[in-house]
């Protein structure tokens, strides 16, 4: 969990308390003070767990990618080589 996710996390609950406190006391100014921060810091928390998707998906993908051991320039040399032992 990084720091954006955390503030995230911290305004919605905050914004929970706020909204509630709004309800129990009848202050619908508070209810939606309390609500409105409550949207806030969910989609704080949901855009900074798309972004880490992302750069996991992007790690993956470059892990995941087999390196070429041996240039296609090589390989097309000891091949003509192997040809001309082949014919002699």
């Amino acid at each position: 969990m990084n720091k954006d996710r955390v503030e995230g996390k911290v305004k919605d609950i905050a914004g929970r308390v706020e909204r509630q406190a709004g309800e129990w006391t009848g202050d619908t100014n508070a209810q939606v003070k309390g609500a409105a921060k409550q949207v806030e810091g969910k989609v704080q928390n949901a855009w900074d767990q798309a972004k880490d998707a992302t750069k996991k998906t992007a790690a993956d993908d470059k892990a995941s990618k087999r390196p070429r051991s041996v240039p296609d320039d090589v390989e097309s040399r000891e091949s003509i080589e192997e040809k001309r032992r082949n014919r002699g």
